[in-house]
């Protein structure tokens, strides 16, 4: 009977130790840069007939990517913009500062699901940015919300033009 019990005890052991393995295995990974947005890093650009789209991306380490973005309309600069990606306590935030907007201060979104969907809801426009891989060297950037009581969305298709 004592080598019954044991080997219940055991079994049972090993079962649960087994069973907290799986379910800890289960439970989805924290978002981190790496697994989430490695693939934006390099520089990305759109030449439309209003003028050209850039955006560049790269690694300050391994908790933080840094972006600028900025539209030429011939060779004038007619939008800037700095972004840090950056990876907080398991969360992903995107934090744009906009040259003349929000006097120079930065605007913190969170990101929303999978991906790179970033929400501020208190935001006047954007509340939502998201940026979408189409195939390794194109992507979507989209900004939509609400803008004077009207739904709205501007969408920012970009090839990569260097790694």
């Amino acid at each position: 009977m004592k080598a019954t019990t044991r080997n219940l005890f055991l079994a049972a052991a090993i079962f649960a130790f087994v069973s907290q393995t799986v379910i800890a295995q289960m439970k989805p990974a924290k978002p981190t840069l790496a697994n989430h947005a490695a693939w934006l890093l390099g520089t990305w650009q759109n030449k439309s007939p209003q003028g050209l789209l850039v955006e560049k991306w790269q690694k300050l380490n391994d908790s933080t990517y840094t972006g600028k973005s900025y539209f030429l309309a011939g060779k004038d600069t007619a939008f800037t913009e700095s972004i840090v990606l950056e990876q907080r306590g398991g969360k992903l935030y995107y934090i744009p500062t906009v040259k003349n907007q929000n006097d120079g201060k930065p605007v913190k979104f969170t990101q929303a699901g999978k991906g790179l969907v970033f929400e501020n809801p208190a935001h006047d426009f954007p509340q939502r940015i998201t940026y979408t891989q189409i195939k390794p060297d194109s992507l979507v950037a989209e900004i939509s919300g609400m803008s004077k009581g009207k739904f709205k969305s501007e969408k920012f298709p970009m090839g990569r033009v260097k790694k």
